[in-house]
């Protein structure tokens, strides 16, 4: 009991530290998590454009993705459901060809195609994901995903199955292992061309 009483105390301490950290390195960067640098992830969304390609990048954030994307593409489309990630982003990273729209991806009327659609921590916090991925599948032949691992370590995996709270976020929906990521590509009727893994988050080419 005691043992039992002590582990739901630390995986307490342990889940309100992460936040904490989480806040304090926001602050510290001036408003840009240092993930941005240390796990280099918006180069695997360069890596996977053309010059010539037109973008549609869902749940910007902040937009420092999105300019990095506008840097290469020859333009990009950018959506946020909050409007201060909009207003963020619309002062801290505009482009000529870089366009930021307030709106919910789920039931916004894109009323063009593209070429790329950039998920990048994303599809995790929509809950009907399945319907999502259809309604956005015939915008764009390409769609770059990345999302997080459930089994990014054993802790994580120890808390799920201990009913702990074990989500980086609590909007998340789901935290994936590969084969529910490969169910539900398959489920929506996508090809996976490439998946890889790295810092506990998949990475994934759709078609």
């Amino acid at each position: 009991m005691i043992t039992n009483m002590l582990i739901g105390l630390f995986v307490w301490i342990n889940n309100i530290s992460y936040k904490v950290i989480s806040v304090l390195v926001v602050r510290q960067g001036s408003g840009i998590h240092p993930k941005h640098r240390i796990m280099n992830y918006h180069q695997f969304f360069l890596d996977n454009l053309a010059e010539t390609d037109t973008v549609l990048d869902i749940g910007c954030g902040n937009g420092a993705l999105a300019y990095d994307i506008s840097k290469k593409s020859r333009s990009i489309t950018a959506i946020d459901i909050e409007k201060k990630n909009i207003r963020t982003a619309r002062k801290r990273f505009g482009s000529d060809n870089l366009r930021y729209i307030v709106g919910d991806a789920t039931t916004y009327d894109f009323k063009e195609s593209f070429d790329v659609i950039v998920l990048s921590n994303v599809l995790e916090h929509i809950e009907h994901r399945i319907e999502f991925l259809l309604k956005i599948k015939h915008l764009a032949p390409k769609i770059l995903i990345r999302v997080p691992m459930i089994t990014r370590d054993w802790l994580a995996m120890y808390k799920k199955e201990n009913g702990y709270e074990y989500r980086l976020d609590p909007t998340h929906y789901i935290e994936y292992t590969e084969d529910e990521f490969r169910d539900e590509a398959l489920r929506a009727g996508l090809k996976i061309q490439n998946l890889k893994s790295r810092f506990g988050e998949l990475y994934s080419v759709l078609g």
